[in-house]
């Protein structure tokens, strides 16, 4: 098995209205950690342009495109990289700005930041956008699902977390239900599952019940269980289908986490895992 690296990365972000604080990503770059500046060093800057265009018709993309190919000329030179990381944040105007810097661990980096690009700086690649009526819906358990998976990659946790947690150990061998993702501190057991309130389907309704059901069972095994069930950051709190989902996961001390909030919950999960 190769040795794994560990790996600095962030996001370049174009921020056409810093009031909304509204932003796109065009460009992932990611270095080796440590040392003396050497090793790897790799830059995806976008060359699909449809998002920002829609944030701002008026973009400068010849500007950009010049400066991402500067940027890949200096990261290649170890001595100009170090001046390029250490002067981006005073460089850059404010309609660029730089993420907070992640870390993750791989055995190829070359791979992992052609795939850290492809979910958090590209669109997603089958189909073409046409007419916003074709866009991918921003709602639904996928949706929140793949959000959460991108949250969690960009703190550097998805190598220590767990994922597809079935429940057949807790009930029997035919329940094929699982949880989306976990980690465990100490004898605490934190789960997380991509719960959609603008879609209640049977699945939204059976998760308080499922919950119920094995929290019992988890106790007696001195496992302490903490459940998030992550929702859509807009729904109808009105409705009574809503209503009636919301309750019962109160009941089960379920707490209902806004997509939003999905970056400080990873964080934490950084931290509490030490990654």
């Amino acid at each position: 098995m190769a040795e794994r690296k560990q790996l600095d990365y962030f996001l370049l972000r174009y921020v056409p209205n810093m009031v909304r604080d509204e932003f796109v990503n065009i460009a992932l770059i990611m270095t080796e950690s440590g040392g003396d500046g050497g090793g790897f060093a790799g830059l995806h800057f976008t060359k699909d342009w449809r998002r920002a265009r829609r944030a701002d018709p008026y973009i400068d993309i010849e500007v950009l495109e010049a400066l991402g190919r500067e940027m890949e000329l200096r990261l290649s030179d170890v001595a100009e990289r170090a001046k390029l990381l250490h002067g981006m944040m005073d460089s850059y105007s404010n309609l660029l700005q730089l993420s907070p810097v992640r870390r993750c661990l791989a055995e190829d980096p070359a791979r992992e930041l052609k795939d850290l690009a492809s979910r958090l700086v590209e669109m997603p690649k089958p189909g073409e956008w046409i007419e916003d009526a074709e866009l991918p819906k921003r709602a639904g358990r996928k949706w929140i699902y793949s959000e959460m998976r991108d949250a969690f990659r960009s703190a550097g946790v998805w190598g220590a977390l767990m994922k597809d947690i079935p429940v057949s150990t807790y009930t029997n061998e035919n329940d094929d239900f699982s949880f989306d993702f976990g980690y465990r501190v100490g004898n605490e057991i934190k789960l997380f599952h991509a719960i959609s309130l603008v879609d209640v389907g049977q699945e939204t309704r059976m998760f308080p019940l499922r919950v119920a059901k094995i929290t019992t069972r988890m106790a007696e095994r001195g496992e302490v269980p903490k459940f998030t069930a992550v929702v859509e950051d807009v729904f109808d709190a009105n409705k009574k289908a809503v209503k009636t989902v919301l309750a019962f996961m109160a009941d089960e001390n379920i707490r209902v986490a806004h997509l939003r909030e999905m970056v400080g919950i990873a964080e934490v999960a950084r931290r509490e895992l030490r990654v």
